[in-house]
């Protein structure tokens, strides 16, 4: 049998590019939805998620003017398909009154400076942690932030190209030193992520068909 060599960051993602093709994401119609998704989707699924968008939506609020004058106790029963509604709505508080509060309300204006600065900001609000301040940075503001999610983990785990207890700042930084520093690869590459692990890097592996096959360690015989 022929030893497995090891893929390297960058062949990961030529292989399921070509597999897979462009995916791209984040759907939303506006950067501020982009923000409020990424709250939103800490530890549930984005179907839930597009529940409570639409409900916000629907209800003329979904902008930083829109969150920031709504009683917190109705925008937690707006947001309820979103789970952990409680929680959420004091977050998405947290988010924009410190929006407000640094940068006028302005989106824009948050994105105009050094976006590596803006970063340590972001990870100072309460109930924003490294995933969905990347997430904001990448989709809502354009910025080369590479977002690790447990897909990621889960993907270059199993391709022996991560050990197995590693923080997200480490994982991040390996994906920052390898890859060029270009938003669109970041975002198309965190897509085609999601859409290998939904697919074939299951919590149960399918092996069978998958574009990784060939040279993964933890691949099963098929």
């Amino acid at each position: 049998m022929p030893v497995k060599r090891t893929y390297t960051i960058p062949e990961v993602f030529d292989l399921l590019f070509q597999y897979y093709g462009p995916l791209a994401w984040w759907p939303a119609e506006t950067p501020f939805e982009v923000c409020v998704g990424a709250i939103l989707t800490q530890n549930t699924a984005w179907s839930n998620v597009e529940k409570a968008i639409f409900t916000l939506k629907q209800a003329n609020l979904l902008t930083p003017d829109g969150i920031r004058q709504v009683r917190v106790e109705r925008l937690a029963g707006l947001i309820r398909p979103a789970g952990y509604f409680n929680l959420k709505s004091s977050r998405l508080k947290d988010f924009v009154t410190w929006l407000f509060e640094r940068y006028g309300g302005s989106l824009e204006l948050m994105f105009s400076g050094d976006w590596q600065e803006l970063r340590r900001e972001l990870l100072e609000v309460r109930g924003i942690g490294p995933e969905t301040c990347d997430s904001i940075l990448l989709y809502a503001g354009g910025k080369p932030s590479f977002v690790v999610d447990a897909y990621t983990r889960r993907l270059f785990h199993r391709l022996g190209l991560l050990p197995e207890r590693i923080g997200y700042d480490e994982i991040r930084s390996q994906f920052q030193s390898y890859l060029p520093a270009d938003r669109h690869l970041f975002n198309e590459y965190h897509a085609l992520i999601v859409e290998q692990c939904k697919l074939f890097c299951r919590k149960k592996p399918v092996c069978r068909g998958c574009p990784l096959f060939s040279d993964c360690p933890s691949s099963s015989p098929v």
